[in-house]
């Protein structure tokens, strides 16, 4: 980062261009998610908070960056100016820069504040890659995952309440034991699994893509023979009602690409309806299918392009 106002951050303090790629960045409020929390899943992130006008600042930010590009990947730095961005440093309480905080696995777990010498800041990175591999609770993770997929949901379960012996509150391991129960045919169990889940992680997408499963699952059990709605719809186009009951039946018998259509179309067709009951019902479905399915990534572009028409 460069030590004067108005001068490319991106560049480096000797006058050289940063390394392309992602290695080092700067971020924004719009893609702290993606560049801090989400990255952090993959390695250590940091995370300096820094401002033009903080002498400090122009004296750690080369040498984290220095520092950064001679661990070769094995931790990120994202640089964030909190004249810019001052919702992020609120939240995270910043009160004096520079600051740095170290994300892993979606969470801050270390920091420090001031310009620290190159030393100090070596060892600080040293001690937060030091064992950086998966930890034992990511391996049991990738299992459950890999079972879920293979649709061995005993392995998934076990794999995930061996998780949660050691973390009672792991969001990932108590969203996909809830997962694996609702796959299963036990919509209590799941429903009684995510009861445990604490209020700091009733957001966590694990948590959430099971609960708007739950949600589809209970809609679908009240949604009526799929033939019957098709029919409806044939002989009025504009029965909404009827195309939200189609798709969720439509998802009931695992068609989620008809569904996802259906819903676009009542969008379509009137997007207020009923205060927007086809967008609602869209997004859970998205929810529920996670952000990386291809149905959910080619219906969000086709949401966006008749919302934006």
């Amino acid at each position: 980062m460069q030590p004067i106002l108005g001068q490319n951050p991106a560049a480096r303090s000797d006058g050289a261009a940063a390394p392309a790629g992602d290695l080092i960045k700067e971020s924004s409020t719009r893609t702290f998610v993606a560049d801090v929390i989400e990255a952090s899943r993959d390695v250590p992130v940091l995370v300096d908070f820094w401002a033009p006008w903080c002498g400090p600042c122009r004296q750690l930010t080369p040498i984290l960056e220095k520092v950064v590009r001679e661990a070769k990947g094995a931790i990120k730095l994202v640089k964030v100016n909190i004249d810019e961005n001052q919702g992020i440093a609120q939240q995270l309480r910043i009160q004096s820069i520079p600051a740095v905080f170290a994300f892993r696995n979606g969470q801050p777990v270390d920091g420090f504040m001031g310009a620290l010498p190159e030393s100090q800041v070596r060892d600080f990175i040293k001690r937060l890659t030091a064992g950086s591999g998966p930890s034992p609770v990511d391996q049991l993770i990738a299992i459950a995952e890999q079972a879920t997929e293979a649709a061995d949901l005993g392995t998934a379960a076990q794999a995930y309440a061996q998780i949660l012996q050691e973390e009672p509150q792991n969001p990932v391991a108590l969203g996909g034991l809830a997962r694996a129960y609702l796959a299963s045919g036990d919509a209590d169990r799941a429903k009684q699994t995510l009861a445990l889940v604490p209020p700091e992680h009733q957001g966590h997408e694990a948590v959430a893509a099971v609960q708007a499963q739950l949600k589809l699952a209970e809609m679908a059990d009240k949604a009526g023979d799929s033939v019957a709605l098709l029919a409806k719809i044939e002989a009025d186009p504009n029965d909404h009602q009827a195309r939200l009951d189609l798709a969720t039946a439509l998802v009931a018998q695992g068609k989620t690409e008809a569904a996802i259509a259906e819903l676009l179309e009542s969008i379509r067709r009137d997007r207020n309806w009923s205060e927007a009951a086809a967008r609602k019902q869209l997004l859970t479905l998205f929810e529920a299918l996670g952000p990386t399915d291809p149905a959910v990534q080619n219906g969000r572009r086709r949401l966006s392009s008749i919302l934006f028409s």
